[in-house]
């Protein structure tokens, strides 16, 4: 730690200071002398300041004597029209090659583990599709209320967890085989699904806002239309994915944390053992479940005789549980980010076709909910969400992945 900190500076020169911006690039050069240097600028700035923040920094403070990269911050614009303009003045400065859209929750390990269970194994590869997948869910619950009011008021659970994490999760899984691993090849297969997916129902989608009770220490105040809970189900429109329902549920102040994806198969067809599973045929159906908490597994529920004299069936999960299997350090979000960004990886950062695709997706929901002024169904804080989320599932016959 001490080694690092010996190289680690602080200078304050004001987020839209030329002079500032000047300064640091001075320092730099002193540090640097003349060999070549790399640089990479993290904007951890208010997204008012941004354009501000980047401007100077493109015409006073990237290194001519290698290559300079820039990461950005989620939310990315507030809609469609104000991301555009954003990223047309990114543009103006910067190549695209240089921009990298971070969100820590896609350096999970879940996330980058997709690619290589669909690519790697035989045993998934064909049955990827809607011949054998029923739907997918994507669930993302979180048991604590807002940490950081003025932040996610202002942009709500839609554009702070839904845009990025959950539409780039969905894409990942999706997407058709990239040529190659590299991340302009993943890229390109992303955008093909975001661009597929059908434009969203308002019957379709289930706004929460947990309420807390008297008791409860929340320290932050949230606007009465700002979602703290988002469910929907989402269509894409190709031939791998015509009719499976991606049911999206991302919510906050709920009974418990919860991250993972759970792929439900079609039942078996004309299955003589039906009689001997029980009186709900759902409890039979193989699941492929990829969790990433409370702690990081992969699941397959299959059927299977329960021993003894008798012909009854169970389905139990074989499990991978990552804690008794590895005992490597798995490390933080960030880490893994930020190492891809050192090595120009750029998989798990949005291009700017990604984003306006995701956009494009969820503007219009946006613009619907505040031109009627749609309020949240409230409930209760460490509850299990609105009801109108079971109903939801159950309009497009799906069971309720609960644990």
């Amino acid at each position: 730690m001490d080694a690092f900190l010996s190289r680690t500076y602080y200078l304050n020169g004001g987020h839209d200071n030329t002079h500032g911006m000047s300064k640091l690039n001075a320092r730099m050069e002193q540090i640097e002398g003349k060999s070549e240097a790399n640089r990479i600028f993290y904007l951890s700035v208010p997204q008012e300041a941004l354009l501000d923040v980047s401007s100077c920094l493109a015409s006073n403070a990237q290194t001519q004597k290698g290559w300079n990269r820039i990461i950005i911050e989620k939310p990315f614009g507030f809609d469609a029209l104000t991301s555009h303009q954003l990223t047309k003045s990114l543009l103006s400065k910067f190549q695209e090659k240089q921009l990298y859209r971070i969100d820590h929750l896609l350096g999970r390990n879940l996330i980058e583990n997709l690619t290589v269970l669909r690519f790697a194994n035989l045993v998934f590869q064909p049955l990827w599709s809607r011949t054998y997948i029923r739907n997918v869910q994507v669930i993302l619950s979180e048991d604590l209320a807002v940490p950081t009011g003025r932040y996610f008021d202002g942009y709500g659970i839609i554009r702070d967890i839904v845009h990025s994490h959950i539409l780039q999760t969905i894409a990942l899984l999706a997407m058709e085989p990239p040529i190659s691993l590299d991340g302009e090849d993943i890229r390109n297969e992303k955008v093909k699904v975001l661009r597929s997916i059908r434009k969203l129902e308002p019957s379709d989608i289930i706004l929460g806002q947990y309420k807390a009770s008297t008791g409860d220490k929340v320290d932050v105040y949230l606007n009465s239309l700002t979602p703290t809970y988002f469910a929907s189900a989402l269509f894409i429109d190709n031939a791998r994915w015509d009719g499976v329902p991606f049911l999206i549920k991302a919510g906050l102040g709920l009974i418990n944390h919860r991250v993972e994806i759970r792929i439900q198969f079609h039942r078996v067809p004309g299955n003589i053992y039906c009689e001997r599973i029980g009186h709900n045929i759902d409890l039979a159906t193989n699941e492929l479940i990829l969790r990433d908490a409370p702690d990081e597994a992969i699941l397959v529920r299959v059927n299977n005789k329960i021993p003894g004299l008798g012909l009854q069936l169970d389905s139990p999960e074989l499990n991978l549980l990552y804690k008794d299997k590895y005992k490597a350090e798995v490390p933080d979000s960030y880490e893994h980010l930020l190492l891809d960004v050192i090595d120009g990886d750029s998989h798990l950062f949005m291009r700017s076709d990604e984003l306006a695709a995701a956009w494009n997706i969820l503007t219009p929901v946006l613009h619907e909910i505040d031109r009627k002024n749609v309020a949240p169904e409230l409930y209760e804080l460490g509850g299990r969400g609105p009801t109108g989320a079971y109903y939801l599932w159950a309009k497009h016959g799906v069971p309720w992945g609960e644990d």
